[in-house]
C-alpha cells in the first residue's frame, strides 16, 4: 500500500500545531528550539528541513572564497606541502629565507 516506505502519523491540533514523531525528529537531527523550514516541491509534496542558521559573526567562514581557500589549504596539508616551526620567530625566519631564495632565482 505504501510501497515499503516508512510513514509517520501525527494530528493537527488547535492553533495549527503538530508534534513531530520521534522518527522525523531524528531524521532531521532536530532539537528543541531549532527552526524548521517547510517547502512545497513541484509535485505538491511538503518538504521539511532543519534550518542551518549561521551566527552573523561566523558568516565570513561560509562564503565561497573562504571555503575555496580552506579546500586549498587542506589539499596542501594532505599533500605534505607544510612545515612546522617551534616558534613564531622560526616561522618568520623560514618565510624570509623563502623570500630571499625567490629573489636569487630572478
Amino acid at each position: 500500500m505504501n510501497g515499503g516506505r516508512k510513514f509517520y502519523k501525527t494530528r493537527l491540533r488547535t492553533k495549527r500545531q503538530i508534534t513531530l514523531p520521534d522518527g522525523i525528529t531524528n531524521l532531521l537531527s532536530a532539537k528543541i528550539g531549532d527552526d524548521l523550514i517547510f517547502t512545497i516541491n513541484e509535485h505538491g509534496q511538503v518538504i521539511i528541513e532543519r534550518a542551518q542558521i549561521i551566527p552573523p559573526d561566523q558568516a565570513w567562514f561560509w562564503k565561497e572564497r573562504w571555503q575555496r581557500l580552506e579546500r586549498e589549504a587542506q589539499a596542501d596539508i594532505d599533500a605534505g606541502r607544510v612545515s612546522r616551526h617551534a616558534s613564531a620567530d622560526d616561522a618568520i625566519s623560514n618565510l624570509e629565507d623563502l623570500i630571499n631564495a625567490g629573489d636569487r632565482d630572478d
